[in-house]
């Protein structure tokens, strides 16, 4: 036999027990007897009539019921079977939820360039450059959001039949939990958020979920994984891509604005529940923050005092009393109440010590400002031979793999005198020589969008009316009224705005959640109790930081000094 025959035999052989679940009994009993599994046994299996579907359901005592009573008999058969769902499995050592083992097919797409791509970009970002342990990738954080995903929606399988949760429903959840940070570009958070808004395009409002969603079908596209998905019964039928549209809803919400109360097409509103497990639109409850929680304060040195195992361990869905009658959602027991709170004040901690952390703002910020400036001189080849700017990269997949933090380094060491300015600015990062803090301020009020057109008022100790002006024109103002007293260009000062809550605004998130009690686990109602009085009832506030980019270590007190006394004659 060639070695040519041998690689076709192996590759019928794999695709056969790959789709072990329409076996016959025949193939079934061909299977144990490759397995050395004993006549009398298989014997068992052919009067009984196991076909492949029923294979995964058998246990030590379904055996004994079939009449196979030795139990090592009992221990052959069971590892025999056990293959057949292993095939191509993964065990992954991860430091935040132990031994994790993927399904064939998310191993297949983590082996893509696509999904490799997240090596390379920093979960927190510029946060690096602050915390150094925070060294940690977004490709982790995905295979750990897509175990995470699998752990809750399995334990919903088994907790509750009656919600009809199919293996292929677990498949997709876990695909869209791997699959939903994609769109990422470099530094995470700081492309989308910081730079893209910035560039002449303005992104279109484009966010990193519009890029999961286009990357995701490069991925299927690229590495022709439509077929190997059919194998693990993904989309049985050819021309039916429910399965596809699924996943991409679950990470972006609607894929379509189109009318009617159901917006989803992927499932039917009795699966509503499903579409609040990787990201929850609905409360911001969701395996993703279980996992950057965990992994964020793991690495960052912080505590987290949140039990996201405790979460799934209560998990049931429930129909919420003050919705329409039919409608359900994840909800877990009442006496979770005060967790769930811990769970909303972590996300502020890590939100005021490390993501919004001062330091970090204005390191993002050079960084965002030296993408600007190298902007028009990065060229990233695409699709079809075209180029792309990194504002642009985003709008074709084959560009938009290339691009990852590796850019900092390539303009960091680039010898263009067309980067001069970029590299410059990368140059003060490095050397830790960041644009220097003269102080913050906490708003009284968050200021609201103007209501009417008026005059910009730009006088030196104006007290500026929030309802005429908008955040933009504000720090304009401010930039314009320092550059006087500092003597200084109003383009020397960056003004930061920072909003801290706890994910719904100004908004108390307990008001969102409902909770089900011992005495009935089929309804949820909302919390009317009151948990604790140490528990805030204030729950946002807006901070606006100033840093001047011509500060010296020597006039900074003075500096400082006399921002103070700006702030004083302002009364803010």
């Amino acid at each position: 036999m060639t070695s040519e025959n041998l690689t076709m035999q192996e590759r019928m052989t794999k695709e056969k027990l790959l789709k072990f679940k329409q076996w016959k009994v025949e193939d079934t009993c061909q299977y144990l007897r490759e397995n050395r599994i004993g006549n009398s046994e298989i014997q068992k299996f052919q009067e009984t009539e196991i076909t492949g579907d029923e294979l995964q359901e058998l246990t030590v005592e379904k055996l004994v019921k079939m009449g196979i009573r030795d139990s090592d008999h009992h221990l052959l058969i069971l590892n025999a079977l056990k293959k057949l769902w292993t095939i191509q499995s993964k065990v992954f050592n991860d430091p935040i939820h132990g031994t994790v083992e993927l399904h064939p097919l998310l191993v297949k797409i983590i082996d893509t360039p696509q999904f490799q791509r997240l090596r390379y970009l920093k979960q927190l970002g510029g946060g690096y450059y602050v915390y150094p342990g925070a060294s940690h990738n977004r490709f982790e954080h995905s295979i750990g959001v897509a175990h995470l995903a699998g752990e809750l929606v399995q334990a919903l399988q088994r907790r509750q039949p009656e919600l009809e949760i199919t293996d292929r429903d677990i498949l997709c959840v876990q695909i869209a939990g791997l699959c939903h940070d994609l769109g990422h570009g470099p530094f995470s958070h700081l492309y989308d958020a910081m730079f893209i808004p910035q560039t002449q395009n303005n992104g279109n409002g484009w966010k990193h979920e519009d890029g999961s969603v286009e990357m995701f079908n490069h991925l299927v596209k690229e590495n022709k994984l439509k077929g190997v998905m059919g194998d693990y019964d993904l989309m049985p039928d050819a021309d039916d891509e429910n399965d596809l549209i699924f996943i991409k809803e679950m990470i972006k919400g609607p894929l379509d604005n189109q009318a009617g109360e159901w917006p989803y097409q992927g499932r039917t509103e009795e699966k509503l529940f499903l579409y609040e497990i990787v990201a929850n639109k609905t409360t911001g409850i969701d395996v993703d923050k279980f996992d950057y929680f965990a992994r964020d304060c793991h690495h960052l040195g912080i505590r987290n005092n949140f039990d996201h195992q405790r979460f799934i361990k209560f998990a049931r869905v429930c129909e919420v009393v003050c919705e329409v009658a039919g409608k359900k959602h994840i909800c877990t027991r009442d006496k979770e109440e005060y967790n769930m709170h811990e769970m909303f004040h972590t996300r502020l901690s890590l939100h005021k010590r490390a993501y919004q952390h001062k330091t970090n703002q204005i390191i993002q910020h050079m960084i965002a400002e030296a993408f600007l400036e190298a902007d028009k001189h990065i060229k990233i080849q695409g699709s079809g031979g075209k180029t792309y700017k990194l504002s642009t990269a985003m709008n074709d997949m084959e560009a938009y793999t290339k691009l990852t933090d590796q850019v900092f380094e390539d303009i960091l060491y680039s010898s263009s005198d067309d980067l001069e300015q970029a590299r410059k600015i990368l140059q003060l990062i490095v050397s830790r020589n960041f644009y220097k803090f003269l102080g913050e301020w906490t708003m009284a009020e968050k200021p609201k969008p103007p209501s009417v057109t008026g005059q910009r008022l730009v006088t030196q100790w104006t007290v500026v009316n929030f309802e005429l002006l908008s955040m933009e024109e504000m720090k304009i103002t401010w930039k314009e009224e320092l550059a006087i007293v500092l003597n200084l260009n109003s383009e020397d000062f960056v003004v930061s705005v920072v909003t801290l809550d706890y994910g719904m605004k100004d908004q108390n998130p307990i008001k969102n959640l409902h909770f089900y009690s011992k005495y009935d686990f089929t309804r949820a109602v909302q919390s009317n109790k009151e948990v604790s009085k140490l528990l805030p009832t204030c729950f946002s506030e807006t901070m606006i930081r100033v840093y001047c980019k011509k500060t010296t270590d020597s006039n900074l007190t003075v500096h400082k000094k006399l921002f103070n006394q700006w702030c004083k004659r302002r009364a803010l």
